[in-house]
């Protein structure tokens, strides 16, 4: 008996951290030889990236939950990967018994209504990319069967010659790099700005990018303005090339999932700092593979800096075992974790 197909549901309009986990896993499905469906948001820019795949079916929706709950018709499993879907998913399973599993990013509390219980009951497994989100989800509801599945690496190749060029635009520099959405309240980068600000003036070799776009563009451009040394960079496609010109990497969030950023920093060799929250502790341990500070602390963060500044033995010793770390997060590794766990619902055979 073939196996049946999978639909993957992620509305979202953007491409950020989850949208490239969804689409790794889509790819890393296809090659084991699953039959795939992607509903998404047809002004998204997931569906574009996803182009080709073999074996997958897109079906673009405005993003409304009953445009999602058409869509998700005939498979025999749906993987929902962003909180809206949950619903069309919880729908789709009451109508034609359809399982269904959810891939929880954040750590936000979830609400109290009966329906958002009763969704997150049937599935058959909620899945935390990060340990921390699977508890929040049981303390939450007991009722709710959990997993962790953490995300992946992007896997983007380094082009050295790019990243060779990057690193020449502030030659002799100590550049400290930044990659995210631009969403202060999530990922705090005023406190980049702060710390930027701070060392204008007695470290002026310390440069500081900020790669990613995003609706507080203009907050933190504002912030920012007279800086000397801060820039933005934009969006960018090869974040690896970037990520490979920093010396250092930060994360100072207010709040995250598990931050697969960081991952990416750790793989191409570079030392990283981020706050102590939600499930970045679970990859980045401190002294170890990186540099923990506590959320909303600009001090720490710049003191974290210039010890990796003046310290070079600290920052080869990080980067080696964060090289090390980020090797066990392949998206093949991602993609056999789920694979088990899709296999572990009745009637879910393998390709």
């Amino acid at each position: 008996m073939p196996p049946p197909t999978i639909a993957h549901v992620n509305l979202a309009r953007g491409f950020r951290g989850g949208e490239r986990q969804t689409e790794l896993l889509i790819r890393e499905l296809s090659a084991l030889g699953f039959r795939q469906v992607l509903v998404c948001h047809r002004d998204g820019e997931l569906v574009r990236r996803v182009a080709g795949v073999r074996d997958l079916e897109p079906r673009p929706v405005s993003g409304g939950l009953f445009a999602a709950l058409g869509a998700t018709g005939g498979v025999g499993l749906v993987h929902v990967h962003e909180g809206r879907g949950v619903y069309a998913a919880w729908l789709r399973n009451r109508v034609s018994g359809t399982p269904y599993v959810v891939t929880r990013r954040v750590n936000n509390p979830l609400g109290g209504a009966w329906w958002t219980h009763d969704a997150y009951r049937r599935a058959a497994v909620v899945v935390g990319v990060a340990g921390d989100i699977a508890r929040i989800v049981r303390e939450w509801d007991g009722a709710v069967r959990t997993a962790v599945v953490h995300s992946a690496t992007s896997a983007q190749a380094v082009n050295r010659t790019e990243a060779a060029r990057l690193r020449n635009r502030h030659r002799g520099c100590f550049v400290v790099g930044h990659v995210g959405a631009l969403d202060n309240a999530q990922k705090g980068q005023e406190y980049i700005i702060a710390a930027a600000r701070e060392l204008a003036g007695s470290h002026p070799d310390i440069r500081f990018v900020l790669v990613g776009g995003g609706e507080d563009a203009k907050l933190l451009g504002d912030l920012a303005r007279g800086l000397p040394n801060l820039e933005f960079a934009g969006f960018v496609n090869n974040v690896a090339d970037w990520m490979a010109s920093f010396d250092v990497f930060i994360l100072p969030s207010n709040r995250e999932g598990i931050g697969a950023v960081l991952l990416d920093a750790m793989s191409v060799g570079r030392p990283v700092v981020a706050s102590r929250v939600a499930g970045l502790p679970e990859i980045v341990h401190d002294g170890e593979n990186g540099l923990l500070i506590e959320p909303r602390r600009p001090d720490q963060l710049r003191e974290a800096i210039l010890r990796l500044h003046d310290d070079a033995a600290l920052r080869e010793r990080l980067a080696a075992a964060g090289r090390r770390f980020a090797a066990d997060f392949a998206p093949a590794a991602m993609a056999r974790q789920y694979v088990a766990l899709y296999q572990a619902i009745p009637g879910i055979d393998p390709p």
